[in-house]
């Protein structure tokens, strides 16, 4: 018997250094999105590591689950150089 998921996922051990667009950015390939909320530390604001993902279909947030879970994933800044 295999055990429903739902359409809400929560998401740990993130980079401390995530934002919500990255949060949405690498989940929203796999279907649409209802809702993508990063936990931050109300003194700081400061991301606390984990947050939840939701998707408007079950069939979608497995495909996010069986994709992510367990992967290593980098979280980085883009340099601007300017002249």
């Amino acid at each position: 018997m295999s055990q429903r998921i739902g359409t809400k996922l929560f998401v740990s051990r993130l980079s401390f250094y995530t934002t919500q667009q990255q949060l949405e950015s690498l989940f929203s390939p796999f279907g649409v999105l209802t809702e993508a909320t990063l936990i931050t530390d109300q003194n700081t604001q400061r991301p606390k590591g984990f947050g939840f993902v939701s998707y408007k279909s079950e069939i979608e947030a497995e495909k996010a689950r069986k994709a992510l879970n367990g992967r290593v994933i980098l979280t980085f800044s883009y340099l601007y150089i300017m002249p």
